[in-house]
């Protein structure tokens, strides 16, 4: 059974963890944003929560998760903290990975101890030559017997600098091919760390994901390889692409919806009521196209995830379109959600940073999602697959 097959999980245990939670990434939200830190609190109370493991089997200690109760949490956490949401659910995407792709060896020292919060994961999967093109890598793995040497220079690696692990993808070989791709797991024990000097993090949002420059090295056995020597594309088709698609979709949705949840507690407030107009047809209008704005998102994702666990051909024309789509339509519907809500509240509580509100934090930071391999790549890549479908296969 893999991680997108999992039964459902008891969502009032899921549901008093994240609960449990979320005042913490509420309390930080400023501060990680305002100073630019790594929300190391917030990541801390999720180590505890046990929701670092919700997509670990529970016969690994994990909670044993779906795709459904990744969802749920993304959205939920992105809701207070759009930053730690996404640290959160990439860590998922990598544990998804590893769940269902790592060998026995890995799987058995690793998800123990990913389902006990004592592993944080993050993705290298950038490089200099080939830039963010994911089924491709570059730099080699080097064998010695049993012993894997890597050596990595990524110009990203989002919450790199605290990471207790990484998954990297390598070319397979010095006589490979780019396209033969390992994916390799490491801990940061195993690994030298460099930081590239003289790098300062400071963009415009999503200041706490800290999305900075490593140079890895280090050396690993062979069972460290996800998926087998060469099998990232399978890895990536049938488990890293799309849960990180929707891990993503549903962070951006979540922020999203917090920012409407904001809006909706000001407007009905007995101050609010006085301020605004509740019976306005513009008022009513603007609130509308938000809500369903909001509600085609989640229903994109809902069909997503029954493709990624129903499908019989990732690569099926209608398949990718809708994952690539998901991807694309989260990201420019996500952030159109907060631009029309700062409409609606004006500049008093919409465009001041000092708002009790946190819309102008949420429209910073959603401005990256199209930004997050970008949306222009994947419109192209489905113009393309658009022509092979002939039958226009929608799911109906």
């Amino acid at each position: 059974m893999t991680a997108t097959q999992a039964p459902p999980v008891a969502r009032q245990g899921i549901g008093d963890r994240v609960a449990a939670v979320l005042p913490v990434l509420r309390e930080h939200a400023r501060e990680v944003d305002a100073d630019a830190v790594f929300p190391t609190a917030p990541l801390d109370a999720l180590r505890h929560s046990g929701l670092m493991g919700l997509l670990v089997p529970a016969a690994h200690g994990g909670l044993g998760g779906g795709l459904d109760d990744l969802v749920r949490v993304a959205a939920e956490l992105s809701g207070e903290c759009l930053s730690t949401g996404m640290i959160w659910a990439m860590h998922c995407q990598q544990v998804a990975a590893l769940a269902v792709h790592a060998s026995p060896e890995l799987r058995a020292d690793l998800l123990p101890r990913l389902a006990a919060g004592q592993v944080y994961v993050a993705s290298v999967t950038s490089e200099k030559v080939k830039g963010g093109h994911l089924l491709s890598a570059h730099a080699p793995l080097r064998r010695e017997g049993d012993r894997v040497h890597l050596e990595r220079d990524a110009p990203i690696v989002s919450g790199g600098s605290d990471a207790d692990g990484f998954l990297i993808t390598m070319k397979d070989s010095d006589t490979a091919q780019p396209a033969d791709v390992s994916l390799v797991y490491a801990d940061r024990a195993q690994l030298t760390v460099r930081h590239a000097e003289g790098f300062s993090w400071d963009p415009m949002g999503m200041r706490g994901t800290h999305s900075g420059p490593l140079q890895l090295s280090g050396v690993v056995s062979e069972s460290a390889i996800v998926g087998g020597a060469g099998g990232f594309r399978e890895v990536a088709l049938r488990t890293f692409v799309p849960v990180g698609h929707i891990a993503w979709a549903s962070c951006w949705l979540g922020a999203a919806r917090g920012a409407l949840r904001a809006v909706l507690e000001l407007v009905r407030s007995p101050a609010g009521r006085k301020q605004f107009d509740l019976d306005s047809d513009l008022l009513r209008a603007r609130l509308a196209r938000v809500r369903l704005d909001l509600d085609t998102t989640a229903a994109l994702i809902a069909q997503v995830v029954r493709d990624t666990g129903l499908a019989p051909d990732p690569e099926a024309p209608d398949v990718q379109l809708r994952l690539n789509g998901l991807k694309v339509h989260a990201a420019e519907r996500s952030f159109a959600v907060v631009d029309a809500l700062v409409e609606v509240v004006g500049l008093r509580h919409g465009y001041l940073r000092d708002a009790p509100l946190p819309l102008e934090r949420m429209f910073r930071d959603l401005r990256s999602a199209s930004l997050n391999y970008a949306n222009d790549r994947l419109l192209g890549a489905n113009g393309a697959l658009v022509l092979v479908d002939r039958g226009v296969g929608l799911a109906l």
